[in-house]
């Protein structure tokens, strides 16, 4: 009795399934976000390393004091790595990294990875109240200024809105937080300050990092709401006379959502590097307020360490701003279908 041939159709049949994904448009994105991913993670460590050095001062100096004899501060920069090559030291770095390992504090001899899990949710909670804030005002807002004053209609609001919109887009972050300050802290004292007294620390940090970018989203809501609305298929709609409640939330929401998650992935880095001013100015013990200490100290891995991670962050929102994107818009995936 003869044995059954093997079935050499299986393999064939799975790589093929592979190419079939690959040439797809999902496979293509994910080509091509994958090899960016890796590019830009590798770009960030190699900055994030030789950008430090070029900081002014000695970090054994920063540590002993200006009095230290020439022989202390050797030896120091032999404890601290600081006399070998900067190839051996970027060299040190990545098996560091490679087992997450960020390094020890020079000022303080603690893990850098502990400092920065402590200090991060202060950071986040502001980054990512922020852009909360901005998707919840800014889209609404744009939106009802743009049906309000669509076709020319009631030119004194679009007049209004687009002087006011672009004074406050443009406002920097750390004067509205003097201003806030001034206003609901010291005059009004209805909130703190600053510090880390509790949730009602963060509401005036959130509210001057979110100000600018929440109007220059409103204005590109504004335009993109223009848009939408002399399409056709918002012309169908009002023909079957859906309500315009249905119209503006099923109809036109949507297809604002594209051009609007784009910028505020762009926006979105801007926030993540304003709250660590803005942690400065409320005195937030937050990454904002603890690198500026660690340049003060010249305290290289925790300055590289924090960089690091608000890189990385900021790469990987992106990146889930990409994929959002493609599943509301499957055009802005950047590829044909080969079916």
């Amino acid at each position: 009795m003869s044995q059954p041939r093997p079935n050499s159709k299986a393999p064939t049949r799975r790589i093929r399934g592979w190419r079939d994904f690959f040439r797809s448009p999902w496979g293509g994105f994910a080509v091509r976000r994958v090899g960016g991913l890796i590019l830009s993670i590798s770009f960030l460590i190699i900055l994030t390393f030789a950008i430090v050095p070029l900081i002014p001062g000695d970090p054994a100096i920063a540590i002993l004091g200006p009095g230290a004899t020439a022989e202390s501060i050797a030896l120091m920069r032999e404890k601290l790595n600081l006399d070998t090559p900067l190839v051996q030291q970027f060299g040190t770095y990545l098996q560091g990294l490679s087992s997450f390992d960020l390094g020890t504090s020079f000022h303080y001899q603690t893990p850098v990875l502990s400092t920065i899990f402590t200090k991060l949710p202060y950071t986040a909670t502001i980054a990512f109240g922020s852009i909360a804030v901005v998707l919840v005002v800014a889209i609404p807002l744009g939106m009802a200024v743009g049906v309000l004053t669509r076709g020319g209609r009631r030119p004194v609001i679009g007049t209004a809105f687009g002087a006011i919109a672009g004074f406050l887009a443009s406002f920097p972050a750390y004067v509205a937080a003097t201003i806030l300050i001034l206003v609901f802290a010291i005059w009004l004292k209805v909130l703190p300050p600053g510090g880390s007294a509790g949730p009602t620390t963060f509401v005036l940090p959130i509210a001057a990092l979110a100000l600018g970018p929440t109007f220059a989203v409103a204005r590109v809501v504004r335009q993109e709401t223009y848009g939408v609305l002399q399409q056709d298929f918002v012309r169908t709609a009002r023909g079957h006379r859906i309500s315009n409640s249905r119209l503006y939330i099923r109809h036109a929401l949507p297809n604002l959502m594209a051009s609007t998650l784009t910028l505020t992935g762009l926006i979105l880095s801007g926030l993540l590097g304003g709250a660590i001013i803005i942690e400065t100015v409320f005195s937030l013990p937050g990454l904002g307020l603890e690198v500026v200490q660690a340049i003060i100290y010249r305290d290289f891995p925790v300055i590289r360490g924090i960089v690091l991670t608000i890189g990385l962050i900021a790469i990987f929102i992106n990146l889930l701003i990409d994929v959002v994107l493609g599943l509301i818009d499957p055009r802005t995936l950047g590829a044909s279908s080969h079916d």
